[in-house]
Order: C-alpha cells, then structure tokens, then sequence
C-alpha cells in the first residue's frame, strides 16, 4: 500500500496534487510520501513486537538525511556500507551505538572514523578485515564490537547481480568455515564477538530462501556457543521484496509474514534480533515524475519520449526492471491503450524504461509518473550527459518541502579544474 492515489482525476501524494509540486520544482523529480515510508516501517515493528530487536534501515536504498530523519525518530537504527553512508546518518542524528556498518571493503580509514563516532557492530566480511580491524582498534585503545558475515550459500531466487548468499559471491565467510573464524576472532583482543550476520540478496518474493539460510545460522548459533561463544545478537539482514507490478498475481510476503518465519526459526536462541530492510521501506514510498517530450512514430513502433533518463533511473537499464508508469492526469474510463517504447533524452539505447508498454492517451508536455521508484532511484543517479541530478521532494500532509535541490549547470561545470598547462 502506498499514498500515490488519484483525487477528482489528479494523483496525489498524500494531500499534495502532484501537479502543484511539478510546478513547483520543475521535472523530473523523485517525490517521497512520509506516511508511506512510516507505515511500512511499523509493520516491521508491529511483526517483531515482544522481541529483542532492532530495525535498520538499509541506508543505501535511499540515504537523503530528510528520510532517515524521518526514521530515526521513529527508533530505527541504519546499516551503512561506506564513511559516507555513515557519516549521513550520524549528520541526520542516529547516534553511533545505533549503526551497523556492513559492506565487503571497509578500510582502516572507514574503521577509524566509525570507532571514533561510536558503532553498534561491524559485520565482518573476511578475514583480512578482521585482522584489520582488530589492529586498528587495539592502536585507538578500542574494542570493536563484530558480527561475523557467513555466506549459507543459499540461492536466494533473485536477479543474479543482487544475489549474495552464493558461494560464488563474494560477501561473506563460507558458513562451513565459520568456527575456526570464529575462534580466530576470540583470540584477536582488539574485538568482541557479539552475534553472527547473513544476508542472501534483495527483491526476494518468496520466505523459502529466507528460512533456509535462517535455520543454517541458528544451527550455527548452537555450535559457537558450544565451543564457548557469546552469541547474544543475530544480524539476519534484509531484502524482502515488493511488488512492483500492482496487478501481480503473486505478490512478495508481508512484513507480517516474515517476522512470523523469524519468531519461528530464530526465537528459541534468546538472542536480539537484527534485520535492515530498505526496498521495502522505501521503495514503495516513492515515484519518480516526468513530462512528456515528444511523441514519435517509428517504422514499427511508438516512442515515448521522456525528459527523465537513465541517469535518472537507471533500474531498468542495469537490471531489467519493470516500473509501472501511470498518467499524472487519471485516464477517463476505458481509454483506448496504444503500445509505446517509453525512452528517455540519454544518447544510448539503453535509455529505455519501457518496450511495447500500453498506456492510455498522452501527449507532449503531460505528466507521468514511475510507481515504486523510492528504492534505488535517487541514490543510483548521476549527471551523465551533463545532465544534472533531479530534485528530491518530502510530501507530509499537505506539506511538501524540497530536500535536495536539482543543482544548476554552472555548479556542475565549475566542479572542474583546468590545468594551468590549458
């Protein structure tokens, strides 16, 4: 569910007509609903409620400080993969102790400036980290708090280049060498062991996968506190999938549904409960709009040609995805549908969100707008063709704000330096 709806003819976001907004900032732009982003973060809640838990959001789904503000305020912790990330969520004022800093290549820089602002965990994700990270934490007078990363190898059924608990991926320590890494990382007194992490791909629609990797780590909890580990935490990541297609005839889990498996599989270890959704926070709790171009004829078919790019969006060009794209205006009922190819100004074929995708009259300078776009849109962006990042706009209400501004072309170019040579 989503608070993208029409009103007398005209989407809205919550109480906003998107029109009004449009207007306002010019197109394109990615339009965020705060009620949505709430509500799917409670189901969350509501689904763990009378566990030992904690909720992080997956900064890199959608990392503008507005949203995880937004968040925080609601107790969410964040799991950040970069300093980056990091130094957003403390900026948008998550306390340190509230920050799971994962991802495959932390340097001992990422490791210093995370172990002076305060950390929950890291995840460990091999070995040399860990001994990294051991020596820079013993050289700040430190002990780093660790959950070390197994990979399950569990085929997660999702895209190959968002799968990653495969044991040709490369996240994670292979589970079936978990115990000597673990009795490794006890001997290093630069860290803490405090749980274990997994996390097996994103997009995931069916809970199988989920619980297969699920019951591997609490057999693997069983064992480390056999040979004497302190297992008090289990980090069992994210990547609970949303439907993208609002006609789906198998739509993903619920939120609900999930944390029942998790209550089911994990519970009876006593230990606290981790897990960092992100698509399903976000991505349903935003869209992207844009104005129609040109409509152009081809020799055997359609163009839809659009003033936001691949730049812009580029989930359909680097995965293949499929984004519903609905009118702003509401469509009278039972308009005729036309095929088009929906492509954007970008000079590559690639530059295609849609091929053969039947949409209802439009025509040059009308709206449209690409449903579930919160999720790996805005943060994905960049300003290939010189073309400059799109607005970020936070609707509650009947409020909107701009929460990041669409830079001008001089602040792009003059990022440049001219050698003195030239």
């Amino acid at each position: 569910m989503d608070h993208f709806l029409y009103r007398n003819g005209v989407l809205h976001a919550e109480d906003v007509p998107v029109p009004e907004i449009a207007v306002a900032v010019g197109t394109p732009f990615y339009l965020y609903s705060t009620a949505t982003l709430l509500r799917h973060y409670r189901l969350f809640e509501e689904g763990l409620a009378g566990t030992d838990h904690l909720i992080c959001y997956a900064v890199k789904a959608l990392s503008n400080q507005a949203i995880l503000a937004t968040l925080a305020a609601e107790g969410a912790g964040m799991d950040v993969v970069s300093e980056g990330e990091y130094r957003r969520a403390l900026a948008a004022g998550v306390p340190g102790e509230r920050v799971v800093f994962s991802g495959v290549g932390k340097t001992r820089g990422e490791m210093r400036v995370a172990l002076a602002g305060g950390i929950r965990q890291f995840n460990v994700e091999s070995e040399p980290e860990m001994r990294a990270l051991d020596e820079v934490a013993r050289s700040m007078g430190l002990v780093a708090p660790v959950a070390i990363r197994v990979n399950p190898d569990v085929d997660a059924r999702t895209h190959e280049k968002i799968a990653t608990g495969r044991k040709e991926n490369k996240f994670g320590i292979p589970i079936s060498r978990a115990r000597e890494v673990y009795a490794e990382a006890a001997r290093l007194k630069g860290l803490k062991v405090v749980g274990i992490d997994v996390h097996i791909g994103s997009q995931l629609t069916d809970l199988a996968p989920f619980e297969e990797a699920y019951t591997k780590v609490a057999e693997l909890a069983r064992q480390l506190r056999a040979d004497g580990h302190e297992i008090s935490r289990l980090d069992l990541g994210g990547g609970l999938g949303i439907p993208y297609e609002s006609q789906s005839n198998a739509p993903p889990p619920l939120p609900t549904d999930y944390c029942a498996m998790v209550r089911r599989v994990v519970g009876d270890l006593g230990c606290e409960i981790e897990i960092e959704p992100g698509r399903l926070i976000a991505g349903n709790a935003g869209i992207m709009v844009a104005q129609v171009v040109w409509l152009k004829h081809g020799e055997d078919r359609d163009f839809l040609i659009l003033d936001a790019g691949m730049n812009d969006l580029i989930r359909p060009a680097m995965y293949g995805a499929w984004h519903e794209i609905v009118p702003v205006i509401e469509p009278a009922p039972g308009a005729e549908l036309h095929p088009f190819d929906i492509v954007g100004p970008v000079c590559e074929t690639g530059d295609t969100f849609a091929r053969n995708r039947p949409m209802p009259p439009v025509a040059a300078g009308d709206l449209v707008a690409f449903r579930s776009a919160g999720a790996y849109g805005a943060v994905m962006a960049s300003e290939y063709n010189t073309r400059p990042l799109i607005p970020e706009v936070l609707v509650r209400g009947d409020q909107f704000a701009v929460i990041r501004a669409r830079p001008t072309f001089d602040e792009i170019i003059g990022r440049d330096t001219i050698p003195e040579w030239l």
